[in-house]
């Protein structure tokens, strides 16, 4: 029986795996050009930038040498941010297979492997924590609701960081339970990587408290044994900042992630986290009924989701400013929101022989979560669209007409996806040309006509000029 059942659910994973696959396969091919480009071309920039160099882990580069993220100029192209490990893979890989032409498509692929694990990871802590009925609907969840499969293939530290959390997580609720050590490793090695890509994976400390509380037996030494993984975890993490407070040109401002224009708990952080992006493009409105049911479902396991709630709450209200500003801080959230909405489905399914007609089951749970993959669909959508393919085009003619090391003005409002394009250095803005000139720009690049290019076009000589686009050479007339 044993074995059938094990066959049976090797069977629903690779079935999960394959949705995944399937659905994340939509437009991989994307230039970086989509929906929040401008942090997806930073990320991309720093492989671009070991690709051609070479791979430097303690000295991470990236196109953008401007002063505009630290407020000091950054002629050496420091990005001293997440520590970039997933930039060093994806560019060994790119390195050894010899796919520099590809570089976009497998930093894409690169996180929907991610994205698989962190599936299987979601599957696992949902079949150990609430059964495998919650795992499975978890996992199928993750795997289809749109919000998800678009944060799972774009070029960004997150699709890592949910994997190396949510693998902590099954890691110490493996080691909790059966008391063996090799499941600290396999709790303690993840969360250190996923610090070391972004803090904020401190938020889920509650859940972990969660489990120990699940497990009673020994806890007072459990939480001492845990307090020893977080801080051993937090070393690298704490090393790692220390190493990159040498180059603060590389740093980005950071103090607006907290409370920008004072937003947290006013009505625009209400509106924007938890009817807009929770409820509506994450949940897509259905999602939330599951949700709720799931936050109120009682069971030995209601802790972990009671504490888990708290701290991404507390995520939400202590990153304010960064998660209103910008919606992919919200994918944080998947592992967590998934959960509980499959628990809400195994509540729902409980209910049904008291409260529910058997017959009303099937029809509402597949209309629920239908109309959520409906909404949240129609909202995602559009992140998929380029809306500026002539950067493409100006990209392609730079590649192709300037030396590999020039230094460029690439004028797009400070956003860097037109920078990266050009597979230049460079700065993103234009104004003050005479000092850019001065700190090293030679080009300058531009796919507006605006009164700045029109009077630079009387200055200097044009390298290529169409309706599209316009290059100009900025020294050694």
């Amino acid at each position: 029986m044993n074995v059938v059942f094990r066959y049976k659910e090797q069977l629903l994973v690779t079935f999960l795996v394959l949705i995944a696959f399937v659905v994340r396969l939509y437009k991989i091919n994307n230039p970086v050009a989509d929906w929040h480009s401008w942090r997806q071309a930073d990320t991309a920039s720093v492989t671009h930038e070991y690709v051609m160099r070479g791979i430097d882990l303690l000295h991470p580069r990236y196109h953008d040498l401007s002063n505009i993220p630290s407020g000091k100029d950054n002629l050496e192209g420091w990005r001293m941010v997440e520590f970039p490990m997933v930039n060093a893979l994806t560019a060994f890989i790119i390195r050894s297979a010899n796919l520099v032409k590809q570089e976009v498509v497998v930093g894409r692929i690169v996180s929907i492997v991610f994205s698989f694990i962190t599936l299987l990871c979601i599957y696992l802590l949902g079949k150990r924590i609430s059964g495998v009925r919650v795992g499975f609907f978890a996992a199928l969840l993750f795997a289809i609701l749109p919000f998800s499969v678009y944060y799972s293939r774009v070029i960004l530290p997150e699709p890592a960081l949910l994997a190396f959390v949510t693998l902590s997580l099954v890691g110490f609720h493996e080691w909790i339970f059966s008391e063996k050590n090799i499941w600290f490793l396999v709790s303690l090695i993840p969360f250190a990587l996923a610090l070391l890509l972004k803090p904020f994976a401190i938020f889920y400390a509650p859940m972990f408290l969660g489990i120990l509380i699940m497990r009673r037996q020994k806890f007072l030494l459990n939480v001492a044994k845990t307090g020893t993984l977080f801080i051993l975890a937090a070393i690298p993490f704490l090393l790692w900042r220390s190493w990159i407070a040498q180059f603060p040109s590389g740093i980005p401002a950071s103090d607006w992630l907290f409370n920008n224009n004072n937003i947290r708990f006013s009505g625009a952080f209400f509106h924007w986290l938890f009817e807009v992006r929770i409820s509506t493009m994450i949940l897509g409105i259905g999602g939330l009924v599951f949700a709720v049911l799931g936050l109120m479902k009682k069971g030995r396991d209601w802790v972990v989701y009671a504490l888990g709630a708290f701290g991404m709450f507390a995520y939400l209200s202590i990153i304010a400013g960064g998660n209103v500003q910008h919606d992919y801080y919200q994918v944080f959230l998947l592992p967590f929101l998934v959960l509980t909405m499959a628990r809400g489905v195994e509540f729902f399914i409980e209910l049904t022989p008291k409260f529910i007609s058997p017959l009303a089951l099937l029809p509402t749970i597949g209309g629920l979560v239908g109309f959520s993959l409906f909404v949240s669909w129609y909202n995602i959508r559009g992140y998929y669209n380029i809306n500026h393919p002539e950067l493409m085009m100006a990209g392609e003619a730079v590649d192709r007409l300037l030396p590999k090391d020039a230094k460029i003005i690439a004028p797009y409002m400070g956003d860097t996806a037109f920078l990266f394009q050009t597979r230049r250095t460079g700065w993103p803005i234009g104004f003050s040309i005479d000092e850019k000139i001065k700190l090293g720009a030679q080009y300058y690049v531009t796919v507006n006509y605006d009164d700045e290019a029109n009077a630079l076009l009387k200055q200097y000589p044009v390298v290529e000029k169409n309706d599209r686009f316009l290059i100009l050479k900025l020294q050694g007339n």
